[in-house]
């Protein structure tokens, strides 16, 4: 049966989530000792040609090994790295493609940085040569759905897992995205993952859950879903969002009539950052770190009550 979340603080549900590494097992308590509750994060790496913010920029295996390091000496929690872009109307690639572009890179980083690496792959084939080479969370868009053997190398490695929700697949997701209730819609489907994944043998604190932020959403589905941030977290389980440089944050900023010329992503996202924060999600999916690590800390700082 799920367990019901401990409160709102980030800390209840993330010292739940256990995410073992080749060194040690970290927990979200662990990660967090220095400021209780505050949310992880999580830094993107996209080692693709096509992705739709930094498509190209890490192409190269030694600029995105440095990245990633950069990542972790500028107090990201947990790097993400993705071989394919799932952005609206992405071509797909074949698992040979993607491997091609990842595993170089996570071998290298395994054995440069102490934080967990996040593999973002929908293909079993992928998760498992990526957690051999030194990966210790599979970040699945599909939930574990998209391929058949996925929920089994989650069994099978002992890894974390992060199931998100998406409305069809990226060629067709943005096409018309439609719920009668988008937040009841999402929240069941994320209980059934979690009661799926738990029946499967996947530990429950392995165990993390993202509404999936754009992915089969209009912007105002994401902002119903951000909203409703409480509602997830009370699943009692980690809850991540993904929410960086999206387009709602444009269309946002242009619906309330905000002057956006010339418009920074980065604005938009960390303001979404401490919003989400601040209604107790447990991991932050973003590409720039430093200053999402700087603008989280500040905020717990104004939140945090003199002792």
């Amino acid at each position: 049966m799920m367990q019901a979340a401990k409160g709102d603080d980030p800390a209840s549900a993330t010292s739940m989530l256990s995410w073992r590494t080749s060194r040690r097992v970290l927990t979200c308590r662990s990660l967090t000792d220095a400021t209780p509750g505050r949310p992880l994060v999580m830094g993107i790496l996209n080692v693709t040609p096509d992705s739709f913010s930094d498509g190209g920029k890490y192409a190269a295996v030694d600029v995105a090994v440095k990245a990633g390091i950069t990542m972790a000496e500028h107090g990201a929690d947990i790097i993400d790295i993705g071989g394919e872009s799932t952005r609206p109307y992405a071509d797909p690639v074949d698992a040979k493609t993607e491997l091609a572009r990842v595993q170089t890179v996570i071998e290298s980083l395994a054995q440069s940085v102490d934080i967990p690496i996040s593999i973002d792959t929908s293909k079993a084939l992928v998760a498992r040569r990526a957690i051999e080479s030194g990966a210790e969370i599979i970040n699945d868009v599909t939930g574990l759905t998209g391929d058949p053997g996925m929920i089994d190398v989650a069994v099978d490695c002992g890894v974390g897992i992060c199931a998100m929700h998406m409305q069809g697949n990226p060629q067709t997701m943005q096409d018309n995205p439609h719920y009668d209730d988008v937040v009841v819609e999402i929240d069941c489907y994320l209980k059934s993952r979690y009661e799926t994944c738990l029946q499967a043998g996947i530990q429950e604190e392995a165990i993390c859950l993202d509404p999936g932020i754009g992915f089969g959403k209009t912007h105002d589905h994401n902002l119903q879903l951000m909203r409703s941030i409480s509602r997830f977290t009370a699943i009692g389980r980690p809850i991540l969002i993904g929410h960086s440089r999206k387009g709602f944050i444009r269309k946002t900023l242009k619906r309330d009539r905000v002057d956006i010329e010339p418009y920074d992503p980065m604005a938009g996202t960390l303001g979404v950052s401490i919003a989400a924060a601040a209604a107790g999600a447990h991991v932050l999916r973003v590409h720039d770190v430093p200053q999402t690590v700087q603008a989280i800390a500040c905020f717990q700082a104004c939140r945090r009550q003199s002792a």
